[in-house]
């Protein structure tokens, strides 16, 4: 194995600005959720160039590329859609430049999270060039729609694509440390009705607003008593916004709505987090839902989920974590950290949902997420190449 690490280190570092290159490619292309037609025909031609057995785009837009026809199953996943650049005033470059300058790739996308995705194309390029033929089946996964719904996509493949992997790595931006979990989310909201009245006559109505206001001020005391992961931290939650309706300016408001931003630690489930907020508006005229998302795929496929994304971590002593411990040292020949995401990532439904033992490990600092003068750097890229390629190579030894 030693020596096989030596190649994919080589091989890494030989083709680190045609990595570099193809991430430009896709960063120059503008791919917001259900937008990514162009850059997914962009990563579909990269797969090819590279020599992958077969590439693929599914009914939902992911593109899917496969190396191998072994009995076990590695999946590698990276989103390929981007948030929107926010306030133009806060970059000091074109967002869409997709420049590399001073060692690194600009723009958005570069860390979060087509990064990964331009590394395991090279992977596959370094395993088809080093007659990588063991029992194993490789997808590499450039999925849509992340960056709106998390795990949707990996929702059709297990569930449309009848794709299961046995394990899988998620190349979302790690600061090349291994991640092997991160906390749950959900949207919940929570309406208000009241009853209308003459602004001049207030005590004749019931006021929505004040309703959603104490409640509003009980949940800011319940983020504060939430329950504690020692690994994944405590629970939050947030109201992200409120809206309001009235008959006038000059009446009672009979409206009211919030929305609320709840992360969910270890042993938080969908049904105790929306049982306390239940709790807190219990003699109120109010209603507490999960959302639901529905969306049509640049495809023109309408497909959604439940806006419930479940915690989940992996025990540091389990072999998709031990895999790939043993591959970053003995490629590198120092021990990575071994930590968690602060945000979420298609984790919730590959893992949380599905069971199927998962990892993370993707080039870039997650700090540079949905944040303006995003940059990867080059060595990151080389770095996530050498570590994908090398991953399949242990999967493959460990039965």
């Amino acid at each position: 194995m030693e020596n096989t690490f030596r190649k994919i280190r080589e091989l890494s570092e030989k083709y680190r600005d045609y990595t570099a290159s193809n991430l430009s490619k896709l960063v120059q292309i503008k791919s917001l959720s259900t937008q990514e037609k162009e850059v997914q025909l962009e990563l579909k031609r990269q797969m090819e160039e590279a020599g992958f057995d077969e590439v693929f785009i599914d009914g939902l837009g992911n593109v899917i590329g496969r190396i191998g026809n072994g009995k076990r199953i590695l999946a590698y996943d990276g989103h390929m859609d981007t948030v929107d650049f926010g306030n133009m005033s806060n970059w000091n470059f074109d967002p869409l430049s997709g420049e590399i300058k001073d060692g690194y790739v600009m723009g958005r996308g570069s860390v979060d999270q087509e990064g990964g995705p331009a590394s395991f194309v090279t992977a596959g390029r370094i395993l088809k060039e080093m007659g990588f033929d063991k029992d194993v089946t490789l997808y590499f996964v450039g999925s849509v729609m992340e960056e709106d719904c998390d795990g949707l996509a990996w929702k059709y493949i297990v569930e449309e694509d009848k794709i299961r992997p046995d394990f899988a790595i998620s190349t979302e931006p790690t600061n090349l440390n291994i991640y092997r979990g991160h906390r749950g989310r959900m949207e919940i909201e929570v309406s208000f009705n009241g009853l209308s009245a003459h602004g001049s006559a207030p005590e004749r109505g019931i006021n929505a607003i004040y309703m959603a206001s104490k409640a509003a001020l009980e949940i800011e005391k319940l983020n504060e008593n939430l329950a504690y992961d020692e690994f994944l931290g405590r629970g939050s939650v947030t109201i992200s916004e409120m809206v309001t309706g009235s008959p006038s300016l000059c009446a009672v408001a009979d409206f009211a709505k919030f929305h609320l931003d709840r992360r969910l630690t270890w042993g938080e489930t969908k049904e105790s987090a929306v049982k306390e907020i239940e709790e807190i508006v219990k003699e109120m005229n109010a209603k507490v839902e999960v959302l639901q998302y529905h969306e049509k795929a640049y495809t023109g496929l309408e497909y959604g989920m439940e806006k419930y994304y479940p915690t989940w971590k992996m025990p540091e002593d389990h072999p998709v974590v031990q895999t790939g411990v043993s591959a970053y040292t003995g490629l590198f020949g120092k021990a990575p950290l071994v930590d968690k995401w602060t945000f979420s990532t298609n984790g919730v439904v590959i893992n949380g949902i599905y069971g199927i033992p998962t990892i993370g490990f993707g080039p870039g600092n997650e700090v540079m997420a949905h944040a303006p003068n995003e940059k990867v750097p080059i060595d990151h890229l080389e770095t996530a190449t050498a570590f994908y390629a090398g991953y399949a190579y242990k999967f493959a030894e460990n039965k």
